[in-house]
């Protein structure tokens, strides 16, 4: 058995089973199927531990063991029986719930996944990994109080743990707590991690709190990463917006036109948006009709289409196409738009009429 152990412990496992082989007794059978797992003989390792627990069912090592091996093979059925199992064995154990939580978890079913993680964080409130799903579901729920609770309780145990200063900074993020955010989305930087939708949102947050020296940093770090341009660009040309840098801001608008996937119709909304505060509104006609092109479902871009209309041309019969044409798209919509078209038409119409007369 020690010899055999020992060719276990540097890798030599099918030498160890031989060897293991030769012992008559339950732990040489557990060091079997742990070899099995080892060298991916999946099949044998379940037919050994499987054996194990019918000559011993009370084996909650093998049982322990044989179930997380049913969890890495995605058998998860067959994982939530024994995880159950075990709970009621050993129901002080925090692991067995959090295992059984994620065996239930890959069966779709999350209310009893997140059940099991609740009752493994009532037995032990320093469990990280349940801390973690716990945090993890409500941020997917949009529950930041929630989120806040587990993750403060885990960072008081774990003040160094990137997952949950990661969530603790999004719960943040989500609940427009900007301010409180960037320190968090710094420290994650400062840590090391650079992924492109932390820098992403710590520029956001930066530029929602007025702090845009450091957003356009940010944005321009963001650029370093291809699948990022888009939204480096566009925060660019926000924030040279939002400094009324008009001539900047377009430039970055019209680049990120030039860099991105088909659908343009934020950066030609915002280009629009851009000619009409430079009072050049047959530009920003143009471009909101290119908007348009991109939505034609777009009740907001037509409408403006219809007020630079107005603007734009003496002609009232001209500005009266445009207000029907708005009508017969988006006429059963009860919105501002639409009661403002209504309201247009029956003015032109009245003054078409006096015209004639």
């Amino acid at each position: 058995m020690k010899k055999a152990d020992s060719l276990y412990t540097i890798g030599f496992y099918s030498e160890a089973i031989n060897l293991y082989a030769k012992v008559n007794s339950q732990s040489a059978s557990i060091q079997i199927a742990r070899s099995y797992n080892a060298i991916g003989s999946y099949n044998k390792a379940i037919l050994q531990y499987s054996d194990i627990i019918s000559k011993n069912d009370a084996s909650q090592i093998a049982k322990f063991e044989l179930a997380k091996l049913f969890l890495k093979l995605k058998k998860f059925s067959n994982a939530v029986v024994l995880f159950s199992d075990l709970t009621l064995d050993q129901a002080s154990n925090p692991e067995y719930n959090f295992y059984l939580g994620m065996a239930q978890l890959g069966l779709d079913d999350s209310k009893k996944g997140i059940r099991s993680f609740k009752t493994a964080f009532l037995k032990d409130s320093t469990h990280l990994r349940s801390i973690f799903q716990l945090s993890k579901y409500y941020l997917a729920q949009n529950f930041p109080d929630s989120v806040l609770f587990y993750v403060s309780k885990g960072l008081r145990y774990y003040p160094d743990d990137v997952s949950l200063i990661n969530l603790n900074a999004l719960a943040l993020y989500n609940d427009n707590d900007f301010e409180n955010a960037i320190p968090l989305f710094e420290r994650l930087i400062d840590m090391g991690e650079s992924q492109p939708y932390i820098i992403e949102k710590l520029a956001f947050s930066y530029f929602k709190t007025w702090k845009l020296p450091e957003a356009k940093q940010n944005y321009f770090l963001l650029l370093n990463y291809d699948q990022a341009i888009r939204e480096a660009l566009n925060g660019l040309g926000n924030t040279y917006w939002r400094e009324k840098k008009l001539d900047s801001a377009a430039y970055y608008f019209k680049k990120s036109i030039t860099e991105q996937k088909p659908n343009l119709l934020n950066e030609y909304t915002a280009l629009a948006q851009l000619a009409r505060e430079q009072d050049k509104l047959e530009l920003a006609m143009n471009y909101y009709k290119k908007a348009y092109l991109e939505d034609a479902g777009n009740s907001h871009v037509y409408y403006q289409i219809c007020v630079l209309a107005d603007q734009l041309y003496k002609n009232p019969k001209i500005k009266l196409e445009y207000y029907q044409n708005f009508l017969e798209k988006f006429g059963m919509q009860r919105t501002y738009y639409s009661e403002f078209a209504r309201k247009r038409v029956a003015e032109l119409k009245e003054e078409i009429h006096f015209a004639v007369d």
